[in-house]
């Protein structure tokens, strides 16, 4: 086969002339290797940009279909039906999954739909006609429980959402008024597990009510004295745990300080899982964060279950949530009222008082028999009745911080052994002595005697304004 020589550019513009001199053929060598050269550039760049538009439009796809996957995802993130909510009248309406279709007159952008969906947990305005019908026109049967602040009812939402319904009693005057603020501007304003919700409220001139979210166990009251001991320590323990931490979050977490001044069993709500929630902030203040006391012209809190220096009009602090606490922990361990008069020694009718006996004999095994502790349970109901201890202490600064209590209660925090607590009963009795060291606040204490360490067992509630 023959081989013919490349043709150039060069050649086709002027054919080649066989018969010219030597130079000539040099020069047209070099121009055909030139352009021989410039079409191999030419069709490297032509495969170079085919490859890189092909590229984009892959890339362009890929990215495409990410962002309509992340839609779809978004979407179905939103709840669709009986989540999705409009504002009809102050309240709250779930939508059905037709009235959001697409191309119906009710849908709504997806960001709005998520900014509903957060706003309903702001506390809602009912009305007072709204509140009558929640609660049946104030049905006897839906009656969960009474007191001097008023009456609560079981209601349901338009919604079938069922609420708790606090109405408060309108002939307290303006004591009325406080209980709603305290409780509003509280619950308003914070978001704890361990703390019940506040749905909404009413305030009308012939209607003042709270609406709680719905606990379907009651309180922790009808759990430890009215169930014949059912309830297991570690269940209990869990209990103790969890109330510990939403008290640390009220004192330590939020915003601004929050003193409860009213634990006891009552305030300690259950829910379906008997998991535990502050409850009741009628008598809360608000403290800023850089303030560490408070001054209080009247006894507030139940008796029995109030810190020694709220008796006094003297500067107090949130330690008398911590004495309260500790209160509940004897409660919660022995599982009766601190205070008894018809146990069968007379030594055993104050539970703060037994303890402490019991503990400086080294006894406290020997107690936690009498109240039925197993034996698997012995360890964890003994820490928890020495930090009962620590609670209870009439000095405030010795007193633990309750976010120390949920470390010992979680046995992640040495407990040292208490001294003395009652030092405005009587004259101390050779103990330990030693401070807690878990708290570094300065605060003042009150300083006297109370003439009976039972009148503080008493099971009436004390309020006044």
């Amino acid at each position: 086969m023959s081989s013919y020589p490349p043709i150039s550019l060069f050649d086709l513009i002027s054919p080649p002339n066989r018969n010219v001199d030597p130079f000539k053929n040099d020069v047209d060598k070099a121009f055909s290797s030139f352009f021989s050269a410039f079409n191999g550039v030419a069709a490297a760049g032509v495969i170079s940009s085919l490859i890189s538009s092909v590229v984009l439009v892959i890339a362009a796809t890929v990215v495409i279909y990410a962002i309509i996957n992340c839609v779809r995802k978004y979407e179905n993130y939103i709840p669709i039906s009986g989540e999705v909510t409009s504002r009809t009248s102050g309240n709250y309406i779930p939508l059905s999954s037709s009235e959001v279709a697409f191309g119906s007159k009710a849908q709504f952008p997806t960001v709005k739909e998520f900014l509903s969906d957060m706003e309903r947990e702001k506390p809602v305005a009912y009305t007072a006609k709204q509140i009558a019908e929640y609660t049946q026109n104030y049905s006897y049967s839906n009656i969960l429980g009474s007191g001097g602040f008023g009456v609560v009812y079981k209601g349901f939402l338009e919604n079938g959402v069922t609420v708790a319904v606090k109405v408060l009693t309108n002939n307290r005057g303006k004591m009325v008024e406080k209980q709603f603020m305290a409780e509003v501007g509280t619950l308003g304003r914070t978001y704890h597990v361990n703390l019940v919700r506040l749905v909404g409220f009413c305030f009308a001139p012939e209607m003042k009510a709270l609406v709680y979210e719905y606990m379907e166990n009651g309180s922790l009251e009808k759990l430890l004295f009215k169930n014949d001991g059912e309830v297991d320590l570690e269940k209990l323990h869990g209990i103790a745990v969890q109330t510990a931490k939403g008290l640390a979050y009220l004192h330590e977490e939020c915003e601004r300080k929050i003193i409860h001044y009213d634990i006891k069993p009552e305030n300690v709500l259950l829910d379906e899982n008997l998991n535990p929630k502050v409850a009741d902030f009628g008598l809360a203040k608000l403290c800023n964060r850089g303030s560490s006391q408070v001054i209080l012209t009247n006894f507030r809190g139940t008796a029995g279950y109030a810190a020694p220096e709220l008796w006094k009009p003297y500067p107090v602090t949130h330690k008398c949530d911590v004495y309260s606490f500790g209160i509940l922990l004897f409660e919660i361990v022995e599982r009766r009222r601190h205070y008894d008069d018809n146990v069968s020694h007379e030594s055993r009718d104050w539970l703060p008082k037994w303890t402490w006996n019991m503990f400086e004999k080294n006894e406290l095994a020997t107690l936690l028999l009498r109240c039925g502790i197993e034996e698997s349970d012995r360890e964890k109901a003994e820490r928890m009745l020495l930090i009962a201890l620590w609670c209870i202490q009439y000095s405030p600064e010795a007193r633990p911080l309750m976010s120390n209590v949920v470390q010992m209660l979680e046995g992640n925090k040495e407990i040292s052994p208490p001294p003395f607590p009652f030092e405005h009963l009587q004259s101390p009795r050779l103990n330990s002595g030693q401070n807690s060291g878990t708290d570094d606040d300065t605060s003042l204490s009150a300083s006297g005697t109370l003439t009976d360490p039972r009148c503080d067992a008493l099971e009436i509630e004390v309020v006044l304004e």
